[in-house]
């Protein structure tokens, strides 16, 4: 109808199967039944019955141009011939159906990677006429796509899908374009199995260590490097299904990342109080004259600094009793016996938070772990879990 308006073209889709859906190439395949209907008024004729011709006529008729526009490779059935019906009815009305396997682009947000929904599309846009030669349109609205509600997926679920009709602009002209959306969310049942009972049992396994003894250097260090290197082969097999190089960060990274630290910091615990032990029995051996000795000397450091405040107080109360200084002067005394206490009383506190630091039962530092650990770990858990699933 190059002199009457376009042609309104009437379509339709079934989902015969969606393959797959690849993360780390960010596409998936479809095997789908194309329908288009239009009228060819040229192809009237007379009678009440449809006519199913030969899919070899088609090289015969006018047929839309039409394409998948994020198609990365397609093509058509031809088992055992090429999978193509023509229908014509008495009115002129065509309908072209085919049989098309498409590999299409969808991009993905993986930063909530295993319990992300991704929504993917599927456009159909003409080639070569415009809005002017050819208008689109869903012949059923969002019921023109059927199949999804009986599709199986391995790791998805089809939560939702709908239609839309739009316009592809180019420079080239003004195109007519419809888009399926349609949502898939991913199944995280087969990601718990496989990833985080895995490795919050690796983080338990680590905490073993807090129960054996600290004599016993073996045991407690072939647990941690064990589960250190468990660890650590369990989260390069995460990363083997996805994109060696992209800017996620992924939710199960970052689980993952929470295990290892656990794990290592067990390892940590036990280096620290394995060595908080061994320097304990070396200040057992040495002589009681030797503790007094650094106990005077860390009390020397303090007199001196009262020595240094006190000593500028005496010579002022001197001069004052013999040349009868003015009241002026005795504030002055005063402001100088002040300033000199303040660094004393700083030099008291930085001895009160080293000595907080020393720990004088090594024994307790396991005491600590036991409880610290686990309850750190449980609350990481809730806060992690609460955010990824529910922001």
């Amino acid at each position: 109808f190059f002199a009457d308006g376009p042609v309104s073209v009437g379509m339709s889709l079934d989902i015969a199967s969606i393959d797959t859906i690849s993360e780390i190439n960010m596409d998936y395949t479809a095997t789908i039944f194309l329908r288009q209907r239009w009228t060819d008024e040229r192809l009237c004729f007379d009678g009440n019955k449809s006519l199913s011709l030969d899919g070899r006529l088609v090289e015969m008729l006018w047929v839309p141009d039409t394409f998948i526009v994020d198609s990365k490779k397609s093509f058509l059935h031809d088992i055992t011939v090429e999978n193509r019906l023509i229908r014509i009815y008495p009115n002129g009305t065509v309908l072209y159906a085919l049989r098309i396997t498409t590999t299409v682009a969808c991009s993905m947000d993986l930063t909530k990677y295993p319990m992300d929904k991704q929504t993917c599309t599927l456009q159909l846009e003409s080639w070569g006429y415009n809005i002017n030669d050819v208008m689109f349109y869903w012949t059923r609205g969002n019921d023109s796509v059927r199949g999804l509600d009986t599709l199986q997926l391995a790791q998805y679920t089809v939560e939702d899908h709908f239609t839309s009709v739009s316009e592809a602009v180019y420079e080239t002209g003004r195109y007519p374009k419809l888009v399926f959306h349609f949502e898939l969310k991913r199944n995280i049942l087969y990601f718990i199995l496989e990833t985080y009972v895995p490795s919050v049992l690796l983080v338990v396994l680590s905490w073993v260590s807090f129960w054996i003894s600290q004599s016993s250097v073996p045991a407690r260090i072939c647990i941690g490097v064990t589960t250190v290197l468990t660890m650590t082969t369990l989260m390069m097999g995460a990363r083997t299904s996805l994109p060696n190089a992209n800017c996620f960060i992924k939710a199960i990274d970052v689980y993952l990342g929470i295990c290892f630290s656990f794990i290592f910091g067990a390892l940590l615990e036990y280096a620290v109080a394995h060595f908080c032990t061994l320097h304990r029995l070396s200040s057992k051996e040495l002589p009681k004259d030797e503790d007094e000795e650094a106990e005077e000397e860390k009390n020397g450091v303090l007199a001196k600094v009262a020595n240094s405040c006190s000593a500028p107080d005496d010579t002022n109360k001197n001069d004052s009793n013999k040349n009868s200084k003015t009241s002026i002067n005795g504030k002055r005394e005063r402001s100088k016996h002040s300033g000199c206490s303040s660094p004393m009383s700083i030099m008291k506190r930085l001895f009160c938070i080293f000595d907080c630091f020393h720990v004088k039962n090594p024994y307790h530092i396991d005491n600590y772990a036991r409880f610290s650990f686990p309850l750190s770990f449980i609350i990481i858990n809730v806060f992690y879990w609460v955010y990824y699933l529910y922001f």
